[in-house]
């Protein structure tokens, strides 16, 4: 019984710490959702990581330590026509949104390597938001 516990604790514990995973049917929905705090420029940052399953092994690593933005991943293979609007030729590939507009793009090199690490995609993060400041 304190096996069947312990498992159970631990799978709760990862649901607080899900991805959720965009698709063409909800890609521009998630990414122009508005809050209650709309006018609040930290409820307008979005984060999306396109990536492949075959490269996982270089997708963006520190998603969870993400601040002042909303995260969310495309898989590749998933999302077709978000794909090819975006442009998206190599995986990983990490947009920044902000209320659903492209502000910058990060893109992997012929290594599939994740082209940003979480201080650079951070400070692009801040710049974002102080853009819009003023």
């Amino acid at each position: 019984m304190k096996k069947v516990l312990n498992i159970v604790l631990i799978m709760l514990s990862m649901i607080g710490y899900s991805q959720e995973t965009l698709k063409d049917g909800n890609f521009e929905s998630k990414i122009n959702e508005k809050h209650s705090f709309g006018d609040d420029p930290e409820f307008n940052i979005v984060v999306v990581e396109f990536w492949a399953k075959f490269n996982e092994a270089n997708a963006f690593p520190d998603w969870d330590k993400i601040k002042g933005a909303k995260y969310f991943r495309v898989d590749i293979a998933d999302a077709p026509a978000t794909k090819k609007k975006y442009r998206i030729r190599m995986a990983p590939t990490l947009i920044i949104f902000n209320n659903g507009i492209k502000e910058e793009i990060f893109k992997a090199g012929l290594d599939l390597e994740c082209p940003v690490n979480l201080s650079e995609l951070q400070e692009s993060i801040e710049e974002v938001k102080t853009a819009n400041k003023y």
